[in-house]
């Protein structure tokens, strides 16, 4: 899929990992009008603490929307899935630099593949570990909790962060997207976004919701209203 994804406008990306998977497609259905991305969490129990969905359901989700679909990498090895999630899917796939020891290799990878590339970074990894690729990646992924769980509290001190980070693309006039992941909900999601971030991820705030549909509205009416 061939998406514009133009830095500056915010984005806001329903996780799936707080979905309901006993009624995904129709969360999906429900979600797809008002939903501009769909996050999608991989989880290998080594990386992180935790397991989570792979590329089976990745290819069962690209058939249920026309949303791009962000791919979040929290495995070990992951140049070795490139080529597999991109077909099974992905439009922007991302990995951690804290699992890719050859970094730009994966990047070049990524986009070779057809996909748009992301790197994240864990709560406490410097910006300094991406320094040498920002001018290579499409986005990059901050983390705002220890990945590995949904439901967690926003960490405050990654507002700095974001800030920092989006400093840096300013002054280098890097076309970069920021996503923040973590923590976000109805009362914070102003917090990253007024830091920098244009793409804004949440899970349990959009699920947890008695209409998830209509907490995704309410978070772009308070992103317009800045």
């Amino acid at each position: 899929m061939s998406i514009e994804m133009p830095c500056g406008k915010w984005i806001v990306a329903p996780s799936l990992l707080s979905a309901d998977f006993g009624r995904l497609a129709a969360d999906l259905e429900r979600l797809e009008a008002d939903a501009d991305w769909f996050h999608f969490d991989v989880m290998d129990g080594r990386f992180v603490p935790n397991i989570s969905i792979g590329l089976p359901v990745l290819e069962a989700v690209r058939k249920l929307t026309e949303r791009p679909i962000d791919v979040h990498l929290m495995i070990v090895e992951p140049e070795r899935y490139v080529e597999a999630f991109i077909k099974a899917g992905a439009d922007i796939l991302t990995v951690h630099v804290e699992a890719s020891p050859h970094l730009h290799r994966t990047i070049q990878h990524i986009k070779e593949c057809g996909g748009r590339a992301g790197v994240a970074l864990n709560p406490h990894t410097p910006l300094s570990s991406v320094k040498e690729v920002l001018a290579d990646v499409d986005m990059v992924l901050l983390m705002s909790v220890d990945p590995g769980f949904g439901g967690q509290r926003y960490i405050e001190s990654c507002t700095r962060k974001i800030s920092a980070l989006k400093e840096i693309c300013q002054r280098e006039r890097l076309a970069v997207d920021i996503e923040v992941d973590g923590g976000l909900k109805l009362d914070n999601v102003l917090v990253p976004a007024l830091a920098g971030a244009n793409v804004l991820v949440s899970g349990s705030g959009v699920f947890g919701a008695a209409d998830p549909a209509a907490a995704i509205r309410t978070i772009k009416q308070r992103l317009t209203a800045l």
